[in-house]
């Protein structure tokens, strides 16, 4: 088994134990910054501080942060890690249906019961939560967080650095800006420009 790193030690990160292929990856410990965690066991699971992606130089590593709080930092955080591309790898729960016409970038975690459908293009750092749908023709960008129990439309283009909240649906046809924040439950029915804010049904901007 491939020895693997986990990049933080939160929530993502303990939903993703459950989506690892056991027999292919052999978690050896969480990463984090927050020196209260560090040494300490979740799961039975080690945390490291960043040295440890140095101490281990054959492991793979998977960086799944996703707080709404800083998603437009989770590249810039991503690449601060210093971690060679080739290192990073995709994460997807036996239960997800990823078409055999989609692409999937590197260092993503798509969690149980996700669908991606014929030629959608799912960028690097993604994460997509349980449940959610991604249509056909559909674009999510690099360092996007798409929560659980989505709906995104065919033909939608999603872009950079952008946190979908649970629950919301996207109509077919439309684009949502980079950096943007769609907040739960949100209904978005037209084109959205970047760094925006939007919540509610019908969707409203936000300051």
């Amino acid at each position: 088994m491939t020895p693997l790193l986990i990049f933080p030690c939160g929530g993502n990160s303990i939903e993703a134990l459950d989506c690892i292929d056991e027999s292919k990856y052999r978690v050896i410990g969480f990463v984090d910054d927050n020196p209260e965690k560090i040494g300490k066991k979740y799961f039975d699971i080690e945390v490291f501080d960043r040295t440890a992606f140095e101490c281990f130089p054959d492991a793979k590593v998977l960086a799944c942060i996703g707080s709404p709080y800083n998603f437009k930092k989770r590249g810039e955080i991503i690449a601060s890690l210093g971690v060679a591309k080739e290192r990073f790898v995709n994460i997807i729960h036996p239960s997800a249906k990823v078409s055999k016409f989609a692409t999937i970038g590197t260092n993503c975690l798509i969690m149980a019961g996700v669908v991606i459908s014929a030629n959608a293009k799912i960028g690097d750092n993604v994460i997509i939560l349980p449940n959610s749908v991604i249509h056909h023709d559909t674009e999510i960008g690099d360092n996007t967080c798409i929560g659980s129990n989505i709906v995104v439309a065919g033909f939608t283009k999603i872009g950079k650095n952008c946190y979908i909240g649970s629950g919301s649906n996207i109509i077919n046809n439309i684009s949502v800006g980079s950096n943007t924040l769609i907040g739960m439950g949100t209904n978005v029915v037209k084109s959205v420009g970047e760094n925006k804010k939007i919540v509610g049904n019908p969707a409203r901007e936000i300051q």
